[in-house]
């Protein structure tokens, strides 16, 4: 009987990292984990540490009882229980809570390339993620910068773009992780328009069927006509015409103080920030804890936290679980929409 349900369950398996150990990332899986409706959204996989989970669980003083498996197909998936993979035993002796360490950028690695593989061979369906550290990834000599990069490379997707998620407000970014300068110099009118066209085609994914996409201006007042700058006029302009072209509901450049708003308020289904901050500031002033970051153009569901270690509160059990169980949540409602692209 109870094998019979288990084959029936359709609820999506979500693989959950650990993030760096040292950081917030255990206390807030733990605390995610205890959430019972998100069992019910979810069959939820902690990939992680069991002694580093174990000490999390008490430390947060949630009701868990951890339960090491092999295989996804092992799960019990029920509340009160934390389903995990036990990874990185040797990595985990000796951490020390909230510093930059060798041995935990590469504990937090391991999570996640496990994840990876995981996901690949479809034992389960999405990912979501707990903060990891860039120092610490290069102290313990991982050869990616970040998750982006390591979904990257170890799935074989050249190019994934991340997309911020807060109720209706959906953000794709042109660039990312580069200085402003840099990321000035990446706005030309080929790239707007890949950007667009990628940005079309993910919003069709996650079902939305004629998506309206709106461009925010690089300078201010969108240039204003050339007075504040020639870049919007000259690079985004044109792309934003290209993309009509081609067929697709495309609008501006579009004052980048408005159009967030706008977007909120449902004239258009997403914004393409141009640079890091411009989209981040957006959204995590409206809502800083729920803001999800959302990795498409991989073949499956990755979310994230929004934030990042926190190691100056690391392991002292007052980090909030409400961007991990947002995450979460995420990852189990779009994961069917891929399994059926």
């Amino acid at each position: 009987m109870i094998r019979l349900v288990r084959m029936m369950d359709e609820r999506p398996i979500i693989g959950v990292t650990a993030g760096d150990p040292a950081g917030v990332g255990p206390e807030i899986v733990a605390r995610a984990m205890a959430d019972r409706g998100l069992h019910q959204k979810a069959r939820l996989l902690v990939l992680g540490t069991a002694s580093i989970m174990a000490e999390a669980v008490r430390l947060v003083g949630v009701d868990l009882a951890l339960h090491p498996v092999q295989h996804a197909k092992d799960g019990a998936f029920s509340a009160g229980t934390m389903d995990i993979l036990d990874l990185a035993g040797a990595e985990a002796k000796g951490l020390q809570p909230g510093v930059i360490q060798g041995p935990a950028g590469r504990a937090a690695f391991q999570y996640v390339r496990s994840a990876i593989e995981m996901a690949m061979s479809g034992e389960i369906d999405a990912i979501a993620t707990a903060p990891i550290n860039k120092e610490s990834l290069r102290a313990g000599e991982v050869p990616y910068l970040d998750h982006t990069e390591m979904l990257a490379k170890l799935t074989g997707s050249p190019s994934p773009m991340t997309l911020f998620v807060l109720d209706n407000l959906r953000i794709f970014f042109l660039t990312r992780h580069v200085p402003l300068a840099e990321a000035c110099r990446q706005v030309t009118r080929a790239g707007v328009l890949e950007a667009l066209q990628r940005s079309d085609a993910e919003l069709r994914r996650l079902g939305i069927q004629q998506p309206r996409i709106a461009v925010a201006g690089l300078n201010p007042h969108a240039g204003d006509g050339g007075l504040f700058g020639a870049e919007d006029g000259e690079q985004i302009a044109p792309a934003v015409a290209d993309a009509r072209a081609l067929g697709l509901d495309a609008y501006g450049p579009i004052p980048a103080d408005s159009v967030f708003f706008m977007n909120r308020r449902g004239r258009y289904d997403a914004v393409l920030a141009l640079y890091h901050d411009q989209g981040h500031i957006a959204a995590k002033t409206v809502d800083f804890e729920r803001t999800i970051s959302v990795t498409v153009g991989l073949p499956f569901v990755r979310t994230s936290v929004d934030h990042g270690t926190a190691f100056d509160i690391a392991w002292k059990g007052t980090a909030s679980s409400i961007g991990m169980e947002e995450a979460i949540a995420v990852a189990a409602r779009f994961s069917p929409l891929y399994r059926r692209a």
